[in-house]
């Protein structure tokens, strides 16, 4: 199977995207580790400058998207509209010194597009790392390094992701980033939504708990004020440091558009005062293709597959733009047949693909759990903090809408066609609420584990945002056990939730199994914060079930 996109770029994509002059790779992959980047603080210098660092993602075989910003001239801060469009030249190089450069090029940077750029680089080797830079003139910007796919029929020995989820400026500094930054030891960082959030300053988490105050400070509803909110996002250290030391692999959630997002509207958006849903998502969209190292697509969607040789294909989901508005909220039941997470067109897409692949593993990145929870017996007191932290009314509700459980139809599909087409080593990659879990898929929740599982999922808690421990206000892992052990006795499928910390994950695949290891930070305020290891879960090549392991995967 080769890696694909589900929509043709168009041709003012295309052309946006295409070099001018590009030199054609001739040289072998390098072996040299890249040192720490140092990231030059942003000035108001009159020439043009990088504040935003550099980025790459999306690798092939052969190539891999490169993303910069230009601020051209002071007054051109994103959102502003303001600059000339400006020339901006990339190099590629086999060493951080460069030299050994293999491939250069140029393209603009427009204001039409927020002066941001991308060079979508080609005749690269396989499963090689490479370095980049981009120039203006005499001004150079950082150094990033990033790092091919292996060819689509190579038998790769392993891959290794970094795995993230939900950063909130306010609530916290991105440590988890820095600490997977540092590593030299990962093909690619997975980023599974909620890269940024739409609140106002001080609406969540509230005035009094707000760690940095975001810009613009009012809820962002236009193209300039998603914009803004992506351009503060990339000024962070910690997101320029692991943007620049590895190729990010992402997909979108609800609040890179607004709270519980459908393809009509969403809870976080009224009508009335907030203007047309159609116009909001399309300005999120367009910001987001924009300011993140993802290739456009006319479908204005992220679902697509990436695949390292026969090891792994990583089918990516879009889980926002073609879903039914969420049971609960006025739209139905949610064993409703024709209501739908996916849409039709993407689901067939999902199926069609884990049927062809001839990987050993079937990763999905799907940026809300499908693995079924009940919620069980829960004290009033802790019943009410994890509906609002999963998005449900704080009166209680047997599912959680706003994920599979809502859409269980589509759920019941997906989960049969895997059991009847006898499609092994399916991997849920989630993340979304806030909290670490490690779960089997059942086929039958009620019955489990009697009745089979179909997959397997692992979920990594958020990098800044919520968590139930944050909400009560307590000392993390006291409060809060009470409800991971309902959750737990009324789910027999989930075998491990951490509710209360913040973290990332580092999921390593081999032909044998697939292990996700679980980091927490020390404390989410502190921009020093520390990483230790939390806990190891893996899933044995044709068993469909995770197991605790002891250790994680030492590179």
């Amino acid at each position: 199977m080769t890696s694909r996109f589900p929509a043709e770029i168009s041709a003012a994509s295309a052309a946006a995207l295409t070099p001018r002059r590009r030199t054609v790779v001739k040289a072998a992959a390098a072996t040299a580790a890249l040192a720490p980047f140092a990231v030059p603080p942003a000035h108001a210098a009159a020439g043009p400058a990088f504040h935003h660092g550099v980025a790459s993602g999306d690798p092939l075989p052969d190539g891999v998207l490169l993303w910069t910003r230009v601020t051209p001239t002071p007054d051109a801060v994103p959102g502003s509209g303001a600059g000339p469009d400006t020339e901006v030249r990339w190099e590629v190089a086999e060493d951080k010194g460069f030299a050994r450069v293999v491939g250069s090029g140029s393209t603009t940077a427009r204001a039409a597009a927020d002066h941001t750029v991308k060079a979508d680089v080609r005749g690269l080797h396989q499963a090689t790392t490479y370095y980049f830079r981009f120039s203006v003139g005499d001004v150079r910007s950082p150094v990033g390094r990033t790092r091919t796919t292996p060819a689509h029929d190579a038998s790769a020995a392993g891959v290794r992701f970094g795995v993230v989820s939900c950063a909130n400026w306010e609530a916290g500094h991105f440590s988890p980033y820095r600490h997977l930054a540092a590593r030299t030891d990962l093909d690619a960082v997975l980023h599974l939504g909620d890269y940024i959030y739409e609140y106002r300053s001080g609406e969540y988490p509230a005035a009094e708990y707000v760690v940095r105050p975001h810009e613009p400070r009012h809820e962002i509803t236009t193209l300039a004020d998603y914009r803004t909110r992506h351009g503060v996002h990339k000024t962070d250290p910690d997101a320029q440091a692991m943007h620049a030391a590895h190729p990010v692999v992402a997909i979108w959630d609800d609040h890179e558009f607004a709270d519980n997002a459908w393809s009509g509207g969403a809870v976080n958006h009224t009508a009335g005062t907030e203007g047309d849903w159609a116009a909001r998502m399309a300005a999120a969209k367009q910001a987001y293709f924009e300011w993140m190292p993802v290739r456009p697509s006319t479908a204005g969607t992220v679902y697509r597959r990436v695949r390292y040789g026969k090891l792994a294909d990583l089918h990516l989901l879009d889980l926002r733009s073609f879903r039914s508005e969420q049971a609960g909220f006025g739209s139905g039941d949610v064993d409703d047949p024709d209501r739908t997470i996916t849409g039709r067109a993407q689901l067939d897409w999902l199926k069609a693909g884990l049927a062809a692949s001839d990987a050993a593993w079937k990763l999905v990145g799907t940026s809300v759990m499908i693995s079924p929870v009940a919620f069980g017996s829960l004290p009033a007191h802790l019943l009410e903090p994890l509906a609002k932290l999963l998005g449900l009314p704080t009166e209680g509700l047997a599912i959680n809408a706003d994920q599979w459980d809502g859409y269980t139809d589509d759920r019941k599909e997906l989960i049969a066609h895997l059991r009847e087409g006898k499609i092994r080593n399916t991997v849920f990659l989630t993340g979304d609420i806030h909290m670490a879990w490690a779960n089997d898929v059942p086929v039958k929740a009620a019955t489990y584990p009697l009745s089979a599982s179909a997959a397997t999922e692992f979920v990594v808690t958020s990098v800044s945002s919520d968590n139930i421990d944050d909400m009560l206000h307590v000392a993390p892992h006291t409060v809060s056990l009470v409800a991971a052990a309902a959750l737990k006795a009324a789910n027999r499928h989930v075998k491990w939730l951490d509710m209360d910390s913040h973290g990332y994950g580092v999921l390593d695949v081999t032909a044998e199994r697939s292990q996700m290891d679980y980091y927490v930070i020390s404390d989410r305020r502190d921009p020093a914060a520390t990483s230790s290891w939390a806990r190891s879960y893996r899933t044995l090549d044709g068993t469909q079930k995770v197991e605790r392991v002891y250790a994680p995967v030492r590179s």
